[in-house]
C-alpha cells in the first residue's frame, strides 16, 4: 500500500529506500534489485519497503530517475566550465560517454532497465528520464542549429548508440567528436 501524501518522516524513509535501491542497482544490476536486497542495504525491513511503495518496479523507476538527476547535475557542472557553446556541448557529450566507459556496468544497467520497462508495458518513467537528457541537449544546442529539438533527439540517439559501440569497439575522442560534428552539420537529420 503506497501512501498518497507522505509526512516529512515518511518522505525521509522513502528517500532512504530509493538511495538503498540506487546502491543495489549500481552494485548488483537490475536482476539483483529485489525488495530483500534493498531492505538489506537500508535501515528498513522488507515489509516497510512494501508499505512505502507499491512494488519493486516503482522503487527501481525512482532510483533510476535519481541516477539520471545526479548525472544531469554532473553534466551541468561540466557545461558550466566552458564559455564557447560548441566546446560546452562537446564537453557534455564527452562526459556522458566517459561516464559509461568508466562504468561499463552502468551502460548495461540502463539498457536492462529500458528493456524491462518495455516488457512490463510501463515506459513512462524511462521516457521521462530520456526527456530530461534530451532537454539538456536542446538547451546546449540553443543558437547552434536551426531545429535544436530535432538535433537533440538525434544527438541523444547517437549517444545511446555510441555507449553500446564503445563497449564493443572503443573509439578515440577525436573520432567521436568528428562524428558528432557531422551529425550536427546535418541539423540533426538522420
Amino acid at each position: 500500500m503506497a501512501i498518497d501524501e507522505p509526512s516529512p518522516k515518511q518522505r525521509d524513509k522513502r528517500r532512504r529506500i530509493i538511495e538503498a535501491a540506487r546502491e543495489v542497482l549500481a552494485r548488483d544490476g537490475l536482476a539483483g534489485c529485489t525488495a530483500r536486497a534493498v531492505a538489506d542495504a537500508s535501515p528498513l525491513t522488507k515489509s516497510a519497503i512494501h508499505y512505502y511503495f507499491e512494488d519493486i518496479d516503482e522503487i527501481i523507476d525512482r532510483a533510476m530517475a535519481a541516477h539520471v538527476d545526479a548525472m544531469l547535475v554532473s553534466l551541468r557542472e561540466v557545461a558550466g566550465r566552458h564559455e564557447d557553446p560548441g566546446e560546452r556541448l562537446w564537453a557534455v557529450l564527452w562526459a556522458y560517454l566517459a561516464t559509461f566507459a568508466e562504468r561499463p556496468h552502468a551502460a548495461y544497467l540502463w539498457f536492462e532497465y529500458w528493456v524491462a520497462a518495455g516488457r512490463r508495458g510501463s515506459t513512462g518513467a524511462a521516457e521521462a528520464q530520456l526527456d530530461k537528457m534530451r532537454a539538456l541537449l536542446a538547451e546546449l544546442l540553443a543558437g547552434q542549429v536551426a531545429d535544436r529539438e530535432a538535433a537533440a533527439r538525434a544527438l541523444l540517439s547517437w549517444l545511446l548508440g555510441s555507449i553500446v559501440q564503445q563497449q564493443v569497439r572503443p573509439r578515440a575522442e577525436a573520432e567521436l567528436r568528428a562524428e558528432a560534428a557531422r551529425l550536427l552539420a546535418t541539423g540533426g537529420e538522420c
